[in-house]
């Protein structure tokens, strides 16, 4: 319970990042509420989250000493899973609220359990909580 309250917390921290991330683009981008373009943003920024999550998740929450590269490349191979999740949702909630911060919200809500348990069981396994 303590790893996922971690979890948790390091997770609104890339949330903001990702929040930021995607906020900015859609400022620079003039076509930001085309579907293909809102993907690209969401893309851009989840992903951009998910670094700044790997790096607090492996020196906090996890206090992994396993292999850097390794666990970098399993944590973003689930943070891109869990962001396939999120292109559902947002599929799914994009007829009902546009391609802007609501159907982003809903995007990334999806992908939480799928980054914990996955992460926890695989990325991190080695680790005793």
């Amino acid at each position: 319970m303590r790893q996922f309250l971690k979890f948790g917390l390091v997770g609104a921290s890339g949330f903001i990042v990702n929040l930021i991330v995607f906020t900015l683009l859609q400022r620079v981008d003039p076509d930001h509420a085309q579907a293909a373009h809102y993907y690209v943003l969401f893309g851009v920024a989840f992903l951009s989250g998910g670094v700044s999550n790997y790096w607090l998740n492996r020196v906090w929450t996890f206090r992994s000493t396993g292999h850097a590269v390794r666990e970098g490349t399993q944590f973003l191979t689930v943070s891109f899973i869990a962001m396939l999740v999120g292109f559902l949702a947002s599929a799914i909630a994009a007829p009902w609220f546009g391609h802007g911060h609501k159907t982003w919200f809903i995007a990334n809500v999806a992908g939480i359990f799928v980054n914990f348990f996955v992460n926890k069981y695989w990325t991190f396994r080695h680790i005793d909580a």
